[in-house]
């Protein structure tokens, strides 16, 4: 009896001592060591060189804004010490590897590179407690550790609702404490023009503002009649790539065509195929300022509600040097080896209507319109890659014809990624059925949303390669993206809302190997990270209880 009592409690103080290490994404190899290490004012942070100082700066930040205080930067400490140390690995997932071994003296993290040091440095700070504290106790362990996928990203889509530097920038960082390494900056849409074009003044002076947007779910009850608009100068644009690139972070930037174009559109009406017909809006939801436009003659505006628009770019020679024009901008701002084209949900109304279009057809010896926009987005990729980048398009580029070099990003489930991995392309699967961030989050959820029903558990439960594909073809999968559409965001908040805590979860699917990933264990690692949301000061949503900082109107 007495020995069965023993061991009843070695067992609960085991149980005990291995759950105090809780780490979102899970690493590859975790070893829980007897002890601990207390970080205070008085630990040295040990930098041996410059290429290290930037991440020992992230941690002195962070440790600042979060328990207010800062460590000394050293180059040599024997005790009491925080050690940062890469190596000089190949390119590739191998250089994101590092170790971490904590002891009783201090902590060691040693990347195969700087980017391994760094993400060595975001696993430390998930050993740090979650309560602020000026004497921050630490588990002894040792991890080795790397990421599954090379492509681990998030989108923010700025066009339906415009978001302030400081909120990009705070949404990089939420990507950086979670190990993502792309940010996909959706900047275009029918509703705003969101990126100062120097040589098209009018993409920002009128694109970039509606008169009005619509009122409760599309297609609405009413218009607020309230203009909105906001775009991002150059300046700010080169500040945010810096700012993504210190975090190791790259800035994919779209900018949409041929579809998904009424803003440019409404900024340059010769880019439509009938630059004289009026924007259709319904009078059940337009604003009284558009109306009062439209009457005095104006005939493209900017979009005030959501959905798929038919007025679409022409496939003609202005508007192909426009968009030539564009890219010559955008690719002097981002280093990004790839630039996102949208290609999706482009109808072909207008091109089907259109004398030019349909003598195109004809001239170019096309079968019909989806041939046509094959051909409008391959003129692009071959612009795009003169330029030294790489096309990326949603799934519906592959109809009629894939451009030769690009990359499929696969929204409407998987098919699309399963045949452009068959015929050898590279995908990223973001399929709207597990990854769209924008969905319910239950099933009786109350805040409006875009409608769909996607919780934790789902996204937990994606795999980002398909079974259909062989173990040739999986090498095409470069991993997979959260997408946040932000129809139903009109605040910052709203956003923390809707992607906390599925984020954690979507950082784990694509970093830790397949067989690391616990959804029993994730639910009790996912408790302690609600907690550091709030040491962040970030909203986020718990079932049936919404955790709120701050006001969602904020």
């Amino acid at each position: 009896m007495v020995r069965s009592f023993f061991f009843a409690l070695l067992l609960c103080s085991t149980l005990s001592f291995a759950q105090e290490v809780n780490i979102i994404p899970q690493p590859v190899q975790l070893t829980r060591n007897e002890g601990s290490f207390v970080i205070n004012s008085q630990t040295s942070l040990v930098v041996s060189s410059d290429k290290d100082k930037q991440t020992a700066d992230y941690l002195n930040k962070y440790l600042s804004d979060h328990y207010g205080f800062k460590l000394p930067i050293v180059k040599k400490a024997n005790k009491n010490f925080v050690t940062l140390k890469s190596g000089k690995s190949t390119d590739g997932i191998k250089a994101e590897a590092y170790t971490l071994k904590s002891n009783g003296k201090g902590v060691e993290i040693n990347g195969n590179s700087e980017i391994g040091t760094f993400y060595g440095m975001q696993t430390l700070i998930q050993l740090l407690p979650v309560e602020k504290s000026t004497s921050l106790k630490i588990a002894s362990v040792d991890i080795k550790d790397e990421p599954r996928f090379a492509y681990r990203g998030a989108m923010l889509d700025v066009g339906r609702h415009f978001f302030p530097v400081a909120f990009v920038k705070k949404y990089i960082d939420y990507l950086a404490l979670h190990k993502m390494n792309y940010f996909h900056w959706h900047l275009t849409e029918d509703q705003g023009w969101r990126i100062e074009i120097k040589k098209y003044p009018k993409l920002t002076e009128i694109g970039s503002k509606r008169n009005g947007t619509i009122i409760g779910h599309a297609p609405g009850t009413g218009s607020d009649n309230t203009p909105e608009g906001g775009f991002y100068t150059q300046e700010e644009v080169k500040d945010i790539v810096k700012y993504a690139s210190d975090r190791f972070i790259t800035v994919i930037p779209e900018i949409e065509m041929p579809g998904h174009s009424s803003a440019a559109i409404a900024a340059y009406p010769e880019l439509s195929c009938f630059p004289q017909e009026k924007t259709q809006l319904s009078d059940k939801i337009i604003s009284d300022k558009s109306k009062e436009e439209l009457a005095n003659g104006r005939t493209k505006l900017v979009q005030e509600t959501w959905g798929v628009f038919t007025d679409v770019y022409a496939p003609t020679e202005y508007t192909f040097k426009f968009l030539q024009d564009v890219i010559d901008e955008v690719v002097t701002l981002f280093p990004s080896k790839y630039i996102h084209v949208g290609g999706d949900e482009s109808p072909k109304d207008a091109w089907k209507r259109s004398e030019f279009c349909q003598n195109m057809i004809k001239e170019k010896g096309l079968k019909d319109e989806h041939e046509l926009q094959s051909y409008f987005i391959q003129r692009m990729e071959k612009y795009i890659n003169s330029k030294g980048k790489t096309l990326i398009g949603w799934d519906e580029i592959l109809e009629g014809g894939l451009a030769p070099n690009a990359i499929v990003m696969s929204w409407r489930g998987e098919k699309g990624g399963i045949t452009a991995a068959k015929d050898k392309h590279q995908v990223i699967m973001t399929p709207g059925s597990h990854v769209y961030l924008d969905h319910s989050q239950t099933k009786n959820d109350k805040e409006l949303t875009i409608g769909g029903f996607t919780n934790l558990e789902k996204i937990y439960s994606y795999e980002p390669v398909p079974k259909e594909l062989t173990a040739d073809e999986a090498k095409y999968v470069m991993g997979a993206q959260g997408n946040v559409w932000t129809e139903y965001m009109q605040t910052p908040a709203k956003v923390e809302y809707m992607i906390f805590p599925r984020l954690s979860a979507l950082s784990e699917v694509l970093w830790s190997p397949k067989e690391n990933r616990d959804w029993s264990q994730f639910q009790t690692k996912i408790e302690t990270q609600k907690k550091r949301y709030t040491l962040w000061g970030a909203n986020f949503f718990i079932e049936y209880q919404t955790v709120l900082t701050k006001p969602m109107n904020n």
